[in-house]
């Protein structure tokens, strides 16, 4: 019988409406790299939440090297060892780097603080594993690669060597993705056992040993990853053969919806500075213009411009023939632009309201759903529950759950499913993609190629490369606040939009950026 350093046995997690986990039994091997697999809502977090203990199970049992273990919370998960990277990092985004990675477990010496023995030990840890981080840097400073340092630090610095990543590189960029990987091979090769969520088949090809799958809560099998396929490990996890590339015909652009002339909007790190400097283009209808580029150099900034977010300190923005440089967002909504967020908790959703009411959130004031200044309850709950049939959203009490209690690609879904199905013109989506499974990716992808089949103008800003590759008509790529190259996807690759994004490579342009 095999030796193996955690079994979770016939694990049984309920919550109102769902069973999360069903019997479910899962067996790592030290120093292996297995692999969780499922679809949104599948219940892969809530299995890796039972290990580290901000879940108790109804049935099962947990053994650590044999022998029963009782796990009632984090601390005696981190007691025994073992360590989670979350989805929505927990940090405390006023503390500094180095603050929060020893929260919890702070050195002292004769009851203060030794914070020059905690820096020590940082700054060792982050050399040896190439996870460079600035220990003074505050967390609402710093980027979502830097952050997930901060958490991966975190367990290091306690010594835990079962190390679980939920999502992990579901905020990162390319070049960060591929460090991560490197990173999480050479905690194997010391010892140290990992779990793996991910719905990234490429990537779980890439750096797994064994991949066990989750489909609605049961435990699908466990295989070899040497020994299977992507299309074999998406067809267990969907249920289904799923059309990994997108297909899609010829655009055929019409007039200019969104036109963005001599933008400039400030940094929010770098007073003084302009994130997006001197940014023109146009986005026609019946096209998808694709923004690519490595996350820092003004996407973010870019997008929040346009969608009303932050104001401008110079250039234009036009939607439809409006000029909406200043206009308030609802006056944005009104005119037909919608937005898939980068931040969906930011952003997307408000958390503590029920799924009901977060569909209507850019709605709720037409007839359809208020009279003399009163919700229409009954109209807003069968909207919802006709979005949540369309779009797939699982949720464990359908229009009544409440934002927060979902999985994360179920919250993206419920965003997707409310920002396209509106009147609109315009569908600025950043990131649409983030956190899905391939089953949803594939259907998102679809909604957004018949966006544009149906006249409607998209913007995507993405940095999946594969993504903006598959998806786009044009790809303008933005590197140091500006747009310096402007591709056509069947004309280029991966390598060429790489050296682009890396600052390596520019060229003048369009005839109408450069209006």
């Amino acid at each position: 019988m095999e030796n193996y350093v955690i079994e979770m046995v016939h694990i049984t997690k309920r919550f109102p409406g769902i069973v999360a986990n069903d019997d479910i039994t899962l067996n790592l091997k030290r120093g292996e790299i297995h692999a969780l697999l499922g679809e949104n809502g599948a219940g892969k977090s809530t299995l890796m939440s039972v290990l580290f203990g901000l879940y108790n199970p109804e049935e099962g049992e947990i053994r650590m090297n044999g022998q029963p273990v009782t796990i009632h919370d984090p601390n005696d998960a981190t007691a025994l060892g073992i360590g989670m990277v979350h989805q929505h990092f927990k940090l405390v985004e006023c503390f500094t780097v180095l603050q929060n990675i020893i929260l919890g477990v702070e050195p002292n010496k004769s009851g203060f603080l030794s914070m020059g023995e905690a820096r020590k030990k940082v700054v060792e840890l982050s050399e040896k594993y190439g996870l460079q981080i600035d220990p003074d840097a505050v967390i609402e400073d710093i980027t979502v690669g830097m952050q997930q340092r901060t958490e991966i630090l975190k367990m290091l610095y306690r010594d835990n060597d079962i190390l679980i990543f939920d999502e992990p590189t579901a905020v990162l960029t390319p070049q960060e993705i591929t460090e991560l990987m490197d990173i999480i091979r050479s905690f194997a090769k010391e010892g140290k056992s990992i779990l793996f969520i991910s719905h990234k088949l490429n990537e779980i090809m890439q750096v797994a040993d064994r991949c066990t799958v989750l489909r609605k809560g049961k435990c699908v099998g466990t295989v070899n990853v040497c020994d299977t396929t992507p299309e074999e490990l998406s067809r267990m996890m969907v249920g289904r053969d799923v059309q990994l590339k997108v297909s899609k015909d010829e655009a055929h652009p019409g007039d200019s919806v969104l036109s963005v002339r001599d933008l400039k909007v400030p940094s929010k790190v770098h007073k003084g500075k302009n994130a997006v400097n001197g940014v023109s283009f146009d986005v026609r209808e019946g096209e998808i213009v694709c923004i690519a580029g490595i996350d820092g150099n003004g996407q973010s900034e870019l997008v929040s411009a346009i969608t009303g977010l932050d104001k401008p300190n110079g250039g234009s923005i036009t939607l439809g023939g409006t000029n909406i440089t200043r206009a308030p967002i609802r006056k944005r909504s009104k005119l037909g632009m919608s937005h898939i967020p980068e931040d969906r908790h930011k952003h997307g959703l408000v958390l503590d309201f029920n799924l009901a009411n977060n569909m209507v959130l850019q709605r709720y004031w037409e007839p359809e759903f208020m009279r003399f200044g009163f919700i229409k309850k009954a109209p807003i709950r069968k909207y919802s529950d006709e979005l949540i049939e369309r779009f797939d959203v699982r949720s464990g009490e359908g229009s009544d759950s409440i934002v927060r209690s979902m999985s994360g690609g179920n919250q993206q879904k419920a965003i997707v499913a409310r920002e396209m199905d509106r009147e609109h013109k315009l569908l600025v989506a950043v990131q649409p993609t983030r956190g899905l499974d391939v089953g949803a990716i594939e259907y998102i992808h679809k909604c957004i190629v018949r966006e544009r089949d149906e006249g409607r103008a998209v913007l995507l800003v993405s940095f999946e490369l594969d993504e903006v590759m598959n998806l786009a008509d044009r790809i303008l790529v933005m590197y140091g606040g500006e747009i310096v190259g402007e591709l056509d996807p069947k004309k280029t690759d991966v390598e060429e939009v790489g050296l682009y994004m890396a600052g390596n490579k520019r060229n003048t342009g369009s005839k109408e950026a450069q209006a």
